[in-house]
């Protein structure tokens, strides 16, 4: 990677308690270190930007699982400086086939409920790794999930925040088997193993998305969906797409935003 010039002017004049970080060649920047330290690893072994931040999405979806995974939605804004441009990518899920509005004034509904099977879209956070690696990405999904699932296997310790927020995934009789091993919710500094991700994870590398939208995880997203009262079919993961768009901006006080 090119080397990034530090103004000076950007470091100056800040109010603030915390230490600036500066760097040369990359950063990466998430809300968990493991997270961080996972796409710091890529760009050294020769990733690109993008090779790192899908790296570090993944491991986010293992250490921060009520915030982050491959059952949700992936959005992205991507700046590429050898053609000066912007591109946008929408990865966000589309409801079932079979769940419109109609469907859900027949339930009595008068909107979406925000929790539970009828809450739920086709998770696009997949689609959206496949898409930032095949048109930017340097390394496979082999080598980009890797550390994920090596610390999935393994274990990694859980950070305080995380542990205070740990009931709520918790708190689902479903999720519970993953993440409450020996009935209770993992604390401060506990070693969390989720070997079910990992599986999930290797599918990936020998399958790509299709994997996912198109093989045995989908299969078990539909009929888990039915088994609770959703409205999953197989058709729905296999019409799935990822959309390049065009960014929305503005030009303020004479910048491009």
């Amino acid at each position: 990677m090119s080397e990034v010039p530090i103004r000076k002017e950007w470091l100056a004049g800040r109010n603030q308690n915390r230490s600036t970080v500066a760097g040369r060649h990359g950063m990466i920047c998430t809300s968990q270190p493991l997270s961080s330290m996972a796409g710091v690893e890529m760009l050294k072994s020769g990733g690109n930007a993008i090779d790192a931040a899908v790296c570090a999405s993944a491991m986010m979806s293992l250490v921060e699982p009520m915030s982050c995974g491959p059952g949700g939605d992936l959005f992205a804004i991507v700046w590429v400086e050898k053609d000066r441009k912007l591109f946008g990518l929408n990865a966000s899920g589309r409801a079932p086939y079979d769940w419109n509005l109609d469907a859900a004034k027949a339930l009595g509904l008068d909107q979406i409920p925000s929790q539970g099977p009828l809450a739920w879209s086709v998770p696009g956070c997949v689609s959206g790794w496949a898409a930032l690696l095949n048109r930017f990405g340097s390394k496979s999904f082999s080598d980009i999930l890797k550390p994920a699932i090596g610390y999935a296997r393994e274990g990694f310790p859980v950070s305080p925040i995380i542990a205070r927020s740990w009931p709520f995934p918790a708190s689902y009789d479903t999720l519970a088997k993953t993440y409450m091993p020996g009935g209770k919710a993992p604390e401060f500094g506990d070693i969390f193993c989720n070997p079910a991700l990992a599986d999930t994870f290797e599918q990936i590398v020998k399958g790509g998305a299709d994997a996912f939208y198109r093989g045995d995880i989908a299969e078990r997203i539909v009929r888990f969906s039915a088994s609770v009262g959703g409205k999953f079919s197989k058709r729905d993961f296999e019409d799935h797409t990822a959309d390049w768009v065009e960014p929305i901006s503005t030009n303020y006080r004479g910048f491009d935003v």
